[in-house]
């Protein structure tokens, strides 16, 4: 085909396709995916080979949220039965990391529902960046604390924090239907205070809200504008209890499109599968680690994932390898010259929950899973009628993080 043709080779060289083309990609038939895969793999396997970074996702406070983002299930609002607490304390933190870093997560995602950070939110979020470091060397710590005032990010950084994640969610043109207690405006404000102070900017989208192809692409190009390192791809957990409940559009093969595109218009920045994998991808997901370079290990901040261990065989079964803490993620010409998405010379391109850390809980989401939940097996029951809930597919979390039990990793 010679649309993924030209798609690998601007990819090898890190160079912007066109939004004809990027259209194109998800407009491919299912027929096509495979070859749509392999084409997007080569460009993969190009700047990551075949690693796969793990993260894990500890949720520092939950629910209580005064944001209306349509997609979450900690909104103002949110009748979803989701597990309730302020902040955790430095060490119930610590010990939650621990276990996603026993089972091989590189790096650690503080979480914390809310507009954003007081300056006294920010000096508890430092006491648990160092509690987690001094007890885990060479571990990654991002933040994700919703929109952050003057100041904040430098402060964050100071304390020790390696990124900062604030996801753009949706298209600029249409982020007013799913929030409307912030501004897309002031979410890319964010974006650029992490990466002014110096800290690793991660910013993606939520797939699955209903939003058009002409809007994923908006979104995917504006990401690759703002140069994150990190562009998590969510797909929308449709949560009981929140506006988009209902909202089940997407299929294995649209996943893997939309992962596709991503890779190609951000070739060299670590694209991570982040909530929503285990619910729309479900047996597809090892395909998708040929589009992908990261993931979110286990749980997710307010629903289940699949089970640490079922990640771990997967990517082996898949022929990929865990990528180890002695390893840099990021290509050599973006670490050195401090990111690039391709718009200049030695470019490249470059958790939601309320813009929580690239998952995307109820489309951006963070312990060991009910067998429904992680990977619906060959015989399980018939598949409830288009805008039921799929109570098989989507579990609200009851361990780890601000309970008495152990978390999945």
């Amino acid at each position: 085909m010679d649309l993924l043709n030209t798609l690998v080779d601007k990819g090898l060289r890190r160079e912007l396709p066109t939004r004809e083309e990027a259209l194109a990609v998800l407009a491919t038939s299912d027929d096509d995916v495979l070859d749509v895969v392999a084409a997007a793999g080569r460009v993969r396997r190009q700047w990551f080979g075949r690693r796969v970074k793990l993260n894990y996702l500890v949720n520092l406070k939950s629910g209580l949220c005064p944001e209306d983002c349509s997609y979450c299930s900690q909104r103002l609002g949110s009748t979803a039965g989701i597990l309730k607490y302020t902040w955790l304390k430095p060490e119930e933190a610590s010990r939650a990391a621990a276990a996603g870093l026993a089972g091989g997560a590189k790096r650690v995602c503080l979480v914390a529902s809310g507009r954003g950070p007081t300056d006294r939110d920010v000096d508890r979020v430092a006491g648990t960046i160092k509690a987690i470091k001094d007890g885990n060397e060479g571990v990654e710590v991002c933040a994700c604390l919703g929109l952050l005032s003057d100041g904040q990010a430098e402060r964050l950084r100071e304390a020790g924090a390696d990124a900062y994640n604030h996801n753009l969610n949706t298209s600029e043109g249409t982020y007013g239907e799913i929030t409307t207690t912030h501004t897309y405006a002031d979410r890319v404000d964010t974006v650029q205070k992490a990466h002014a102070a110096g800290l690793s900017a991660c910013s993606g989208l939520i797939a699955g809200m209903g939003e058009s192809d002409e809007d994923l692409v908006d979104v995917v190009f504006s990401l690759r504008a703002l140069d994150p390192d990190s562009v998590p791809v969510n797909f929308l957990i449709p949560v009981e209890g929140t506006p988009l409940a209902k909202e089940w559009n997407l299929t294995p093969q649209r996943c893997l499109r939309i992962l596709a595109m991503v890779r190609f218009v951000c070739p060299d920045v670590e694209v991570r599968i982040a909530g929503g994998r285990e619910v729309h991808l479900r047996t597809m997901q090892p395909l998708a680690l040929h589009l992908a370079n990261s993931i979110f290990l286990g749980d997710y901040l307010t629903t289940e994932g699949q089970a640490g261990k079922a990640d771990l065989e997967m990517i082996a079964d898949a022929g990929f390898e865990v990528e180890g803490a002695e390893q840099v993620t990021l290509p050599g010409h973006r670490v050195a010259g401090g990111g690039g998405c391709g718009s200049h010379e030695g470019g490249g391109c470059g958790s939601h929950e309320g813009g929580a850390c690239g998952s995307h809980e109820e489309g951006g989401v963070c312990g060991s899973v009910p067998a429904a939940a992680s990977a619906p097996a060959a015989s399980a029951a018939p598949v409830p009628a288009a805008g039921d809930a799929r109570t098989d597919l989507v579990a609200v979390r009851r361990r780890g993080a601000g309970t008495d039990l152990a978390p999945n990793a």
